[in-house]
């Protein structure tokens, strides 16, 4: 009997890890106060590689603590576990409706949003920094750690910590193609079409991690 079920484990495990990734890299794709600062130590070439680890780590941190903590809150109350999925799914939908608008309309990436400043950082002021755009930022918390944590309680118990693990890949490997993009394509990659693009794929995503919830809300 264990045997029969280890491949629906693995499957429902593979599939929260996918989603997972998926849902990680729409909400930190969008340009931000951390992918800014990302691409200016990139662009200056001061500790790149040390604010991307970080910034990984920071990430995953505030994961498991989404991924963890209101997962209790969920074996709480079956009400609140559904209302947590319905206001994730609502909170996509409009991250997901401004991406859209973003991609239809443009955005005007500033000058000073990846900016190279004359000033030297040191190696504790660009750990400082990392943090500082990581955990002190609101918008980081709500997209790492509420949503995240909100969406990973569509998935049973073994599954959601697969959930977690994808949503802390997807993390890692934004966050290096980030540098290693910030590297190689310089300052083309703080210009607003490439970003209006991104938006547009961001947006579909959203969407249909979206619509994934819902539905599985809806067929419970």
């Amino acid at each position: 009997m264990m045997l029969n079920t280890l491949p629906l484990f693995a499957s429902a495990s593979l599939t929260a890890f996918t989603a997972g990734m998926a849902l990680s890299l729409s909400l930190i794709i969008a340009i931000g106060p951390q992918n800014a600062h990302l691409l200016r130590m990139g662009l200056q070439r001061q500790y790149l590689w040390l604010s991307v680890a970080v910034c990984a780590v920071a990430d995953m941190v505030l994961i498991a603590i989404g991924v963890v903590g209101l997962a209790q809150l969920g074996q709480l109350s079956e009400r609140l576990y559904g209302a947590l999925l319905g206001a994730t799914v609502l909170v996509l939908l409009l991250y997901g409706w401004q991406a859209a608008q973003r991609f239809w309309h443009g955005v005007k990436t500033t000058h000073q949003e990846v900016s190279v400043t004359d000033s030297p950082m040191s190696r504790r002021q660009a750990i400082t920094a990392a943090l500082a755009f990581s955990w002190l930022n609101p918008h980081a918390w709500i997209d790492t750690a509420v949503l995240i944590g909100g969406a990973s309680l569509a998935y049973q118990a073994e599954a959601r910590a697969g959930f977690g693990m994808g949503a802390m890949a997807g993390s890692l490997i934004w966050f290096l193609a980030l540098g290693t993009l910030a590297c190689w394509l310089g300052r083309r990659l703080g210009q607003s079409w490439v970003w209006r693009w991104i938006d547009g794929f961001v947006a579909l995503m959203m969407w249909g991690i979206a619509l994934t919830i819902a539905w599985g809300l809806l067929a419970a």
